[in-house]
């Protein structure tokens, strides 16, 4: 199948989800998890309508963003998706549209730094390990609401929602149970379902709109469980070669 095809294949998967469950998929981003993929195969999936492409690693973000800002500008969004470690936040700060990874109040102060040296404001996402699975990256349920009133009162950051990567399985379904979860934590902080004093003043519920979950083999249940981005590899470019992400 070629990559035309799959993405159409995406497209239309995504819009039977959301009819099954009642949405629009206008709600909903298709992020082509872009890792380890050479350029052309990027510029490729940009000619036939991609536009959110994810990162892993900070280093091939920035590469891959410097490399096609000439010729793209700005119309490629990127997006750091994978572990973000401290001394890294510098470097991709003002080259991403959104992180999804944060999941520690000593990583947002950082990212509060870096942002008040550009005088600008990052819009993050909180990782969730939502099946407290010892390999994941994320904090857990009860960490939530601590981790983002914390980050609410830092300035150069505005929380636009939550983040999870459900366990790998053949059969999706395993993985609604999580995808509900999150859907009720997503409701819960944005109708201030919360007893923590959370108040208007820090926090604006009507930019807390992201729900960002879902992979190349569940992506549909996501959709179905509420989120509003879902971040496909695979779907989308095939299997990866890891030989050479470089040409």
């Amino acid at each position: 199948m070629m990559m035309e095809e799959r993405i159409t294949d995406i497209l239309g998967r995504i819009e039977a989800s959301c009819k099954r469950s009642g949405r629009n998929s206008s709600e909903v981003t298709l992020i082509a998890v872009s890792k380890t993929m050479p350029l052309h195969m990027i510029e490729e999936a940009y000619r036939l309508g991609i536009r959110n492409f994810g990162e892993n690693k900070v280093q091939e973000l920035v590469r891959k963003h410097d490399d096609l800002r000439e010729v793209y500008g700005h119309n490629i969004k990127w997006h750091q998706i994978g572990h973000l470690q401290r001394n890294k936040v510098k470097q991709v700060i003002d080259k991403t549209v959104l992180i999804h990874s944060v999941d520690s109040i000593r990583l947002g102060h950082m990212i509060e730094q870096e942002a008040s040296k550009k005088d600008i404001v990052i819009d993050v996402l909180i990782q969730i390990n939502i099946a407290k699975e010892d390999t994941k990256d994320g904090i857990s349920t009860d960490e939530l609401i601590p981790l983002f009133m914390e980050l609410i009162r830092l300035p150069h950051i505005r929380v636009r929602g939550l983040m999870a990567i459900a366990p790998y399985v053949t059969n999706p379904e395993k993985n609604r149970e999580y995808f509900s979860k999150m859907r009720q934590l997503f409701v819960d902080i944005k109708t201030k379902n919360i007893d923590n004093g959370l108040t208007d003043i820090f926090f604006d519920p009507s930019s807390f709109n992201i729900l960002s979950m879902g992979m190349s083999g569940d992506y549909e249940v996501a959709v179905e469980e509420g989120a509003t981005m879902v971040r496909v590899g695979t779907g989308i470019f095939g299997e990866r070669d890891y030989s050479d992400a470089r040409s």
